[in-house]
């Protein structure tokens, strides 16, 4: 068994553990590479049916291009899929690219605050009806009692802080300094009543592990991440005011993977493109206690 069969039998692992002892799970997916491979991961984990829905916050600002993979796969791998928005503050353009608050309260608004009403039922959920092809307003409202993330440790500081079992108050606040141990691959899966669960199957995964793992198993991602002939390409993706480009000549998986192992990106941050981070004080340890992803 090599180091890739290693990760995906401890995160397929982690996914079953969580399906057998959390009820009301939905899974968080942005589209980009770590969540697809979770996606992927899902579907290996139960036969090629994912048993949750899948949930994505919309900011109304990714590139057009994400959202047309979105639905694509969502339709072809018949997935149960589930977007949140928060409609007033778009309403009320009280966002960033509107001029009207920075970047950390734009995250917090399109972002912290859509994500915690979307996974309490207190918002409006729009759901894909494979019939139609479209989305409609979701008629369950009740809570995720856990959320499955694509969340990587060597990704951004504090998410080296995270368990694969991570528990939220019930307001999803995160207590960085009451996080439960977990040794010998033992998991805490017993927490009071009212906490909020985050699970994170791809927590020992690297960028670099991500990238071979969607080569060695063919896993569709968006061009983006790709140069298309003018020496760019997205290395993190996010929302098109806030996310920039790096400069690379890699124009698929391969060349992705030869950058990585010959140290291209040694010393810059894989997120070194995502504009809030920068504003956070070089983190997003205060956007994640608050419930960011």
């Amino acid at each position: 068994m090599d180091h890739l069969d290693q990760l995906e039998s401890r995160s397929i692992h982690i996914f079953r553990e969580a399906y057998a002892n959390f009820k009301n799970l939905g899974m968080l997916w942005s589209i980009g590479k770590d969540s697809t491979v979770l996606l992927w991961l899902a579907r290996k984990a139960f036969f090629g049916h994912v048993p949750f829905p899948l949930v994505h916050i919309d900011t109304n600002y990714k590139i057009p291009e994400m959202i047309e993979y979105r639905d694509r796969l969502a339709l072809e791998w018949n997935l149960n899929m589930i977007y949140g928005q928060n409609e007033e503050a778009l309403r009320e353009k009280r966002t960033f690219p509107d001029g009207n608050v920075d970047r950390i309260t734009c995250c917090r608004l399109l972002k912290t605050e859509a994500l915690k009403h979307t996974l309490s039922g207190q918002w409006k959920r729009y759901r894909m009806n494979h019939n139609t092809e479209q989305y409609e307003v979701d008629s369950n409202t009740e809570a995720f009692t856990g959320i499955i993330v694509g969340v990587r440790s060597d990704e951004e500081g504090s998410r080296s802080k995270e368990r694969y079992f991570s528990p939220r108050d019930r307001e999803n606040l995160w207590d960085v300094g009451d996080q439960p141990p977990e040794f010998w691959n033992q998991y805490k899966t017993d927490f009071a009543p009212g906490t909020h669960l985050r699970i994170h199957p791809l927590l020992d995964w690297t960028e670099l592990n991500i990238w071979e793992y969607i080569k060695r198993e063919n896993i569709p991602t968006v061009s983006l991440y790709y140069d298309q002939g003018e020496g760019k390409r997205y290395r993190s993706l996010g929302c098109y005011p806030c996310t920039t480009p790096v400069d690379s000549n890699a124009k698929n998986v391969d060349e992705i993977i030869e950058e990585l192992r010959t140290g291209k990106f040694a010393n810059i941050a894989e997120r070194s493109g995502r504009a809030q981070d920068k504003d956070d004080g070089g983190g997003l340890e205060t956007l994640r206690k608050d419930g960011y992803m």
